[in-house]
């Protein structure tokens, strides 16, 4: 027997013609990057000028099968496998299409054990013959199906179930169900149930710096995951000019190797998802979205700049086009639902995510799914009706990307050291809601130490250009927020506005006594350790 890693995996397929298995390999080589083995290919390298048709292929197998039993076909694989892993301990998935007779399995098995798991196929004799008549000429065909039949070992193929570990009718169910029962007796299901997601979301009101905090953390992820809409722009500094992402992950221009996916809750802009696009030349085969995820029409944009300026909305038409997407499945509602699957310009990117994050999971890749705006604005849990229109906690983000909660390793809350909010009622006669304890820019200068001019320039709004409200660290605000979303970790960010000489600071123990306090006791009241902290929104100076 052959001492195999314990990631090896030898698929073994039988059954009769046109039953199914080169469909299933196919998904299993797409799916898991098996390597497809064609036991025809076998005949061909040992007996020299075999035609090329199915009726010489059969004499030729048979007249290596009468020599040694079927040993032929363990020999060939041993040869693929070893030439693939070049002297390692082989690991991987190779699929054998397909084995013919009791020996061919018991040489296989022989050779790799337990890293064996047979699949038998068969259909009833109807649906084969039908099948039969709308193959290719890959192989040139015999013109009838009951002229395959004639061949003695085919005729006896049906006998191999006996010795399967998994039997499937292929006439009973679709070849996506065949591929979940091959999938599921490989064990690739239950193979990795280690969490891999890490989930980030803002614990105020947004505006947290959860841009550049996924930014400086996403070159640790192989996908990268983004909900919500465009009326939530996060920044990720770069010089000279900060990088501003409306619809793509964050971390799109800092983990170059990272698959982009957006998930069916979100909610698109297709003019400015593609400007987007283009300006960070994101390919079609690195960004995929799920063809579910709704599009905004300029209508929408127009209706929330007319109904929802009082509380301070962004006028994105995020939420007029989450609410067509829900009154719209009795098609009624005007302008009409598209679904990004109905945008041609976004066909090259349209896949199914959830498909995507499945094959991810089993193969042990790492996720980040960067939620948008903040845990006090969700539509269910904020201070209605100055909420957004999704929930944006924890449990809103998940569904949206369709990630189970199993799945999460870790929660990453991000809180500023001063909260803020936009639409400030003394200048502009609206408001986006209450806010616990406002600081004047003046009064906050005078704390911090940072010169008022910069301040108020930092502090407008990524989408709209607002100025925004800040106020005194909310105590009973990030209690709750730890209640909705049950972080393991907390980004604290703006610790400058704490004292501006904490933008000196490169490690923990250099930061200013005050706000080593500041940082336990956010600690205390959370019970969640502070693990990343921002001093300044460079990439230089984070802790």
């Amino acid at each position: 027997m052959i001492r195999s890693g314990n990631s090896l995996r030898i698929v073994v397929l039988s059954g009769p013609v046109s039953a199914g298995k080169l469909t299933l390999a196919g998904f299993l080589r797409d799916r898991y990057g098996a390597h497809v083995v064609r036991t025809r290919e076998f005949i061909k390298e040992r007996i020299a000028r075999v035609k090329d048709e199915r009726r010489a292929l059969q004499r030729a197998g048979e007249r290596l099968d009468r020599a040694d039993n079927g040993a032929w076909v363990r020999e060939g694989l041993v040869r693929v496998i070893e030439s693939a892993q070049a002297g390692a301990t082989p690991t991987g998935m190779f699929v054998v299409d397909s084995v013919r007779i009791p020996g061919q399995i018991e040489a296989i098995r022989q050779a790799f054990g337990p890293a064996v798991h047979h699949v038998h196929l068969y259909a009833e004799d109807d649906e084969l013959q039908q099948r039969y008549a709308q193959k290719g000429a890959r192989t040139r065909e015999l013109p009838e199906y009951q002229e395959v039949q004639k061949n003695k070992t085919e005729r006896g193929i049906i006998e191999l179930a006996k010795l399967a570990d998994l039997v499937v009718a292929t006439d009973r169910c679709l070849p996506e169900a065949v591929l979940v029962r091959a999938t599921a007796l490989l064990g690739l299901y239950s193979r990795n149930r280690t969490p891999l997601v890490d989930v980030l979301v803002g614990g105020q009101y947004g505006s947290e710096g959860k841009g550049n905090i996924v930014g400086y953390i996403a070159p640790e992820y192989d996908f990268l995951v983004r909900v919500g809409g465009p009326n939530a722009g996060h920044q990720v500094y770069r010089e000279p000019n900060p990088e501003v992402y409306h619809h793509l992950p964050s971390g799109t221009g800092r983990a170059y190797g990272a698959k982009l996916l957006i998930g069916a809750g979100a909610v698109l802009y297709p003019k400015g998802l593609l400007t987007e696009i283009n300006e960070h030349n994101v390919s079609a085969d690195r960004l995929s979205i799920h063809p579910q995820a709704m599009i905004i029409e300029d209508a929408d944009r127009e209706l929330e700049g007319q109904m929802l300026a009082r509380i301070g909305s962004t006028a994105q038409g995020v939420g007029a086009a989450s609410a067509r997407k829900i009154m719209g499945r009795g098609g009624n509602t005007d302008p009409v639902v598209r679904l990004a699957k109905d945008v041609p310009e976004l066909r090259p990117y349209i896949r199914d995510t959830e498909e995507i994050l499945e094959r991810a999971f089993v193969q042990g890749c790492s996720v980040q799914l960067e939620g948008t705006q903040g845990t006090t604005l969700s539509i269910h849990h904020g201070d209605y009706p100055y909420v957004t229109s999704r929930d944006t906690t924890v449990a809103g983000c998940l569904a949206d990307a369709g990630i189970a909660v199993t799945r999460v390793r870790r929660v990453v809350m991000v809180c500023r050291s001063y909260p803020i909010r936009v639409a400030d009622p003394s200048i502009e006669g609206e408001t986006s809601g209450p806010m616990a304890s406002p600081v004047t820019y003046q009064e906050l200068s005078k704390r911090s130490g940072i010169d008022i001019d910069p301040l108020m320039k930092i502090e407008t709004t990524t989408t709209t250009k607002r100025q925004r409200r800040v106020g005194n660290f909310d105590w009973e605000q990030s209690r709750r927020s730890t209640f909705l979303n049950g972080p393991t970790d907390i980004a604290l960010t703006f610790v400058d506005y704490l004292d501006i000489k904490n933008r000196g600071a490169f490690r923990f123990e250099q930061l200013t006594p005050e706000t080593l306090r500041f940082v336990e006791e956010v600690e205390r009241v959370t019970g969640v350790p502070v693990s990343l902290i921002s001093t300044n929104f460079s990439l230089e100076k984070r802790n």
